[in-house]
């Protein structure tokens, strides 16, 4: 199995990356959308997707911790570097904490899983309404839909910085970072 070096990131970790970046993104695009709109024709797609994510996410976080953080492409100061690590950290723990608190807000709110017809988690109808879901635990599911929904927006945030910072090294540091998450070698 082939690792990150300095001058050249491993297959597995541009696959990752840019999978779970992509699909991240959709994910908040559609969940905007969805809210903006009251388009919840998408509300079964959203979840699908979402509950595919946390296992990718998984997946990146458990190759991240694995193959370690890769070293900087440039010489930048503490401050830089710091400002970096947290970006990075934010995004990993939120793309595990979207799906996460999706998930509670949907199967503890009573209303199950289902990813493309597939039922993961059943809903909880009420036997005296059979045409009525009932949460599983009321508070947990607040909890869960509080935490997707602020959460969403710290990591458009933190995407939107990473996208940023990706774009600073490559046009105007000019230090290969963007080339090594492009496949290349620097």
């Amino acid at each position: 199995m082939q690792y990150d070096s300095h001058q050249k990131f491993s297959p597995t970790t541009i696959f990752l990356h840019w999978l779970v970046g992509l699909m991240i993104i959709g994910m908040l695009a559609s969940g905007v959308y969805m809210v903006e709109e009251s388009a919840y024709w998408v509300f079964s797609w959203h979840k699908a997707f979402g509950f595919i994510v946390l296992f990718l996410a998984l997946a990146r976080t458990a190759w991240r911790l694995k193959n370690g953080w890769p070293t900087s492409a440039g010489d930048y100061s503490a401050l830089v570097h710091g400002v970096a690590k947290v970006i990075h950290w934010v995004l990993i723990l939120s793309t595990l904490l979207m799906p996460i608190s999706g998930l509670m807000t949907s199967v503890l709110g009573g209303h199950g899983l289902s990813v493309f017809g597939l039922e993961v988690f059943a809903q909880n109808f009420s036997v005296e309404d059979p045409e009525k879901t009932l949460p599983i635990n009321y508070e947990l599911s607040k909890l869960g839909g509080t935490v997707h929904h602020y959460l969403g927006y710290v990591l458009i945030g933190a995407v939107v910085l990473h996208v940023a910072g990706a774009l600073k090294h490559h046009i105007m540091d000019k230090d290969g970072t963007l080339r090594r998450m492009l496949g290349k070698s620097i």
